[in-house]
Parts: structure tokens; C-alpha cells; sequence
């Protein structure tokens, strides 16, 4: 919640706290430095911060706190709005009244956190408007009132012979059942589940441990933990996810369900030593998610009747590529979803089984007792498939046996690591499968990355400059680009040039956390083999050609795919030159 420009200078000027000359020299100096002119006139000390915030308070009416004069929040004050929540609204829980709750906000205005916070407390909500500076205080007491709660817990009285191995471990494991460690870690995986993350990152730092949530392929901080915990935290999440709870010096990998009414999470736990302790990372994947489909994934018309026309033929192999997170196995789901009937039977090797799906036969390898892709795909052979899906190609032996399992009538999905759909092909070469193995068997390759997709609730239009445009054509080739857009329908034939086209970007509201972005969808290029890419890959022809000779066929290239998508209105132009830079 801030004043605009007009209403902060009266008040300024009104209360004599600037002239009106100085505030022309400041709003021009903070417009050079494109600063927001309340920050610019806080750090010259031109006005206090807390000066500030009381002004804003007055002029909308609503009340004002400052935390910082509190001495302390109650903690069963402060825990009725849990951290992740706190940070992320920007909103403090501080006083509490029979049915009344005391809640500092920077934007008192905010009414879906406040309905919010109101439902899960049964409380009625009472805004108080906060600075910046008196938020960070208030944050600051999550981490005082849990280190007080562990400090007790491993600060009880020393035994005899506590610290022997089977002491220890029987220690962590009474500290791992503790109320306040058991808080802590069904507070993690609830709020991270809420805002749909897809990973939990906890970092041991020298003095603390950071928590942070990975929401739309970004990392967003949510959580500083007191050092203290770190061995309770690291305990539980062992304990649940049924790993070695005494076992420091080795990574170890596990994984345990989290069920509710409305959703199932399987949650993949990987740990790891680092300098300063353990590193925890767990992966959430939502089996109570339903199959999509290619539209939905983000596929325009032409990449989608190229990959339909392929995968309804009765033998070949569609290959699936980009890096790791880019929603490669999601694509191979949708697929399998799509041929999933009763008259075929379907088989997969994985590693992990990310999503079940029904009718499907799925096996997850296990190298530990000699089950790899290569072993398990020459058993599915011998399971009379139709349908085979690979979770990954990483070696010849896998490579060979998929070229081979396409070349005697099976539909082949199997994904593999590379930049683009052009370089899966050469990538092939390499691991050592024959050219003429893989210009009979592939079908098509796609290629794919995951961008942020614009909020629809604070969507604006924007159009670029010249000087924004001639810096993209030092990267791109934007003549090629428009006629792409124009030949598929999704521009008007007279645009000259980008500028002309209109954009869009988010500016940042609640209900995306300020990000202007909200959920991810792919951007892609599908190559299909043809007779002449064929011939290529027979003359072991390098990417650049077999790319060179797909475009002229038709393809659409994966950054033209996503300025198709800014254009549609589903993304930006930042976000396509951060993930295709990847």
C-alpha cells in the first residue's frame, strides 16, 4: 500500500516535512534512478520510515503499528499465522482479543489474505498498516521463539554414556517426535503444498538454516530457522521418509505420502553432507493430479498435429528433450494418456515413477539389485507391449534397445538430455547407435523448456522500444520471427515489426505473491524426420544443418514458439530469453 505521487507530495509539503521545490528535485532524481520516491526520500533521510508509514496510514484511513516498540509477540499470537505465510503475504499476527486478531500488514488492503487468515483462525481480522523495517521484526520472531522452544529440547540433562552411537541415534530420534519438530515439518510440507511448490530446499548455513520453496521454477526464500533445530528437523524428515536417521557423511534418498481429502502428495526426499550439516531437499509430485492434454501443456496447432500424426503411426520412436525440470516426462504422460485403451497394453520404465496411471504398467529401475532401463526394457519386450515408455536414455546399451524395440513394430517414448529437438539426433551418434537405426525408427523429436505464465488478474498490454527490439535482434533473427507469426495465423500481415506487436507482463498483485507470474506451460519445437532429414542424419550432418533443413520444412523454432506465446498474452518476453538461454 503506498500513495502515488500527487497525494504523497501534498501530504509531504502539508506537513511541512519537503517544500514543494525540493519534492520536484527528489521525484526527478528518483525517476533518473527509476527508485520508487518514498524508498529514494527514506534513504537520503529526508523522511523517516516510520514517518512514512504513519502518513500512508492517515491519508487511507486505516490503523498504524510499529512493532519495533513492542517488546515481544505472544508466540501462540504470532504462530497463528504460520512463517511461510507471513513472509510470503507480508503480514505479522501480533495482538489477539477474544475474537479479534491483531494483524500487521504492509497492504492492509490485501482482503484475500485477510479472508484467508480469517478462515483458518475462526478470528476476526483487524488490519494494521506496518513499515518495511518494523515486517522484518516481526518476522524475526519466528526464529526467536524457535530457538527458544529447541534450545530446551537439546539442552535437557547429559545421561551416562549419551554420546555412544546407539545414544546418539536414540536421541535423535526422541528429539525427531518432539511437538515443536513435528510443527515445524508439517508446517513446511502444508504451506508448500498450498502455494504448490514443487520442491523444499533446507540449507544449513554457519548460524542458521534457510528454507526455501520452488514455485514456477523459481526459488523464493520463506523461512530462516534458528541452527538449533537442524539436527531435530533433519531427524524427522528421516524418520518419515524411512532413511538411516545415524547415517551423516553419505547422500541418502527416500520418499513417504502425504494424504488428505482434497489431494495425495508423494513426496522424493534426497539428503546430502555439506560443510555446514545436511542439505535436505524434497521433491512434491501431486498423483491426485489429473492427465492433461497437448493443448493445455502449451501445443499451437501446427506442433500438435505433427506429434498426433506420429504417434498414431504403428511403429517409431518419439523422443522428448530439454533439460532436467523442463517438463519432459509430464509431455510423455499426456501422450501414454492419450493412447491409454483397452486394446493396447502400455508399459513403462522409470526412474522415479513420477505419477501412477491407471491401466498402465509401470516398473521403476533399481540399480542396487542390477534392474536398469537397458535390463528392464529387454523384460518389457517380453511382455508383449504395444507401447513402451523410457524415463530416460542416458547410455548406448538403453539407446540400442530402444532403436531396436521401434524397429519391430512397438511405439517408442523415451526422453533424452539435450539442448533442442535438432541435437537428440546427433546426441544419438554419439552414445554409439547406428545412423541408419535412427533414421528408420524416430518419428519426431520434441524439444521443450517451462516458463512462468502471466497472473491473469493484473495483466497489462506493453509494447517494446526500439532500443529493446535492436538488442534482441543481436540474438534473434526477428524478420524470420514475425513471417513465422504471420504464416501461423497469430499476427496481422501488415505488422512491420515487433514493436508493433502487442505484449504483456504482469505488474504484481496477491494473488501471485507480487511476481506478475502464476503456474508454468511449455514452450516447444517439434521436429519431425522426414525423408531429407533422414538423408542428413545417414551423413552424420551436424545440428546446425538438420535445424537449418527442419525450419525450412516448416519448423517452428522453441524461442519462436514463446514469442508466440508473449504475443498470445500467456507469457513475457523476459521470461522466453531466461529459459532459452538455459
Amino acid at each position: 500500500m503506498a500513495l502515488n505521487e500527487q497525494d504523497l507530495k501534498r501530504a509531504l509539503v502539508s506537513k511541512k516535512i519537503l517544500s514543494a521545490k525540493s519534492w520536484d528535485e527528489q521525484l526527478a532524481e528518483a525517476k533518473t534512478k527509476r527508485q520508487d520516491i518514498g524508498q529514494l526520500l527514506i534513504d537520503k533521510k529526508l523522511v523517516e520510515e516510520e514517518q512514512l508509514a504513519q502518513i500512508t496510514a492517515q491519508f487511507f484511513d486505516v490503523e498504524y503499528v510499529d512493532l519495533k516498540q513492542l517488546e515481544q509477540i505472544p508466540k501462540e499470537v504470532l504462530l497463528l499465522v504460520p512463517e511461510p505465510i507471513a513472509r510470503r503475504h507480508q503480514v505479522v499476527a501480533f495482538g489477539k482479543e477474544k475474537d479479534k486478531l491483531n494483524l500487521a500488514m504492509i497492504d492492509p488492503n490485501d482482503l484475500e489474505t485477510r479472508d484467508a487468515i480469517k478462515k483458518k483462525t475462526d478470528l476476526v481480522v483487524l488490519p494494521f498498516l506496518i513499515s518495511k523495517s518494523s515486517l522484518d521484526w516481526g518476522l524475526k520472531q519466528y526464529h526467536t521463539s524457535l530457538e527458544a522452544e529447541f534450545a530446551k529440547i537439546v539442552s535437557q540433562p547429559s545421561k551416562e554414556g549419551e554420546h555412544e552411537p546407539e545414544a546418539v541415534t536414540a536421541k535423535l530420534k526422541e528429539m525427531a517426535q518432539e511437538i515443536p519438530v513435528v510443527r515445524v515439518v508439517d508446517t513446511l510440507l502444508e504451506y508448500a503444498i498450498l502455494e504448490k511448490a514443487s520442491d523444499i530446499h533446507i540449507e544449513p548455513h554457519e548460524k542458521d538454516l534457510i528454507v526455501r520453496y520452488r514455485i514456477d521454477g523459481v526459488l523464493h526464500e520463506v523461512m530462516t530457522l534458528p541452527k538449533v533445530i537442524q539436527p531435530a528437523l533433519v531427524a524427522r524428515i528421516k524418520v518419515i521418509a524411512d532413511l538411516k536417521i545415524d547415517e551423516h557423511r553419505l547422500p541418502q534418498d527416500g520418499r513417504f505420502k502425504v494424504e488428505k481429502e482434497d489431494y495425495k502428495i508423494s513426496i522424493r526426499v534426497s539428503t546430502i553432507p555439506v560443510f555446514d550439516g545436511e542439505k535436505v531437499v524434497m521433491r512434491l509430485l501431486d498423483e491426485s493430479a489429473r492427465a492433461m492434454t497437448l493443448e493445455e501443456l502449451g501445443f499451437i496447432h501446427r506442433n500438435y498435429d505433427t506429434i498426433l500424426r506420429n504417434v498414431k503411426k504403428p511403429h517409431g520412436a518419439l523422443f522428448v528433450t530439454g533439460p532436467t525440470g523442463s517438463g519432459k516426462s509430464t509431455t510423455l504422460y499426456t501422450i501414454i494418456s492419450m493412447l491409454n485403451t483397452k486394446g493396447v497394453n502400455i508399459s513403462t520404465i522409470e526412474e522415479p515413477i513420477e505419477y501412477h496411471i491407471p491401466g498402465v504398467n509401470q516398473m521403476q529401475v533399481n540399480p542396487k539389485i542390477g534392474l536398469t532401463f537397458a535390463t528392464g526394457l529387454r523384460a518389457l519386450l517380453r511382455q508383449d507391449p504395444n507401447i513402451i515408455m523410457i524415463g530416460e536414455v542416458r547410455d548406448r546399451e538403453t539407446a540400442e534397445e530402444a532403436v531396436h524395440a521401434a524397429l519391430t513394430g512397438h511405439i517408442v517414448l523415451a526422453t533424452l538430455h539435450t539442448n533442442n529437438a535438432s541435437g537428440a539426433l546427433p546426441r544419438l551418434l554419439d552414445i554409439g547407435v547406428e545412423p541408419y537405426l535412427i533414421a528408420s525408427t524416430i518419428n519426431a523429436v520434441v524439444g521443450q523448456r517451462l516458463t512462468r505464465q502471466i497472473c491473469q488478474d493484473c495483466k497489462v498490454e506493453v509494447h517494446i522500444d526500439e532500443k529493446f527490439e535492436e538488442s534482441l535482434r543481436k540474438e534473434y533473427n526477428l524478420e524470420h520471427l514475425l513471417g513465422v507469426m504471420k504464416r501461423e495465423g497469430f499476427i496481422e500481415k501488415n505488422i512491420k515489426n515487433l514493436r508493433e506487436v502487442t505484449f504483456y507482463k504482469g505488474q504484481g498483485c496477491d494473488k501471485c505473491g507480487h511476481t506478475g507470474y502464476r503456474t508454468r506451460k511449455g514452450i516447444y519445437e517439434v521436429l519431425e524426420v522426414t525423408a531429407e532429414i533422414q538423408d542428413l542424419i545417414l551423413k552424420h550432418a551436424p545440428t546446425s544443418q538438420i535445424q537449418e533443413k527442419a525450419v525450412e520444412q516448416g519448423m517452428i523454432l522453441m524461442w519462436e514458439d514463446g514469442f508466440i506465446k508473449c504475443a498470445q498474452g500467456q507469457t513475457t518476453i523476459e521470461e522466453i530469453l531466461r529459459v532459452s538461454k538455459e
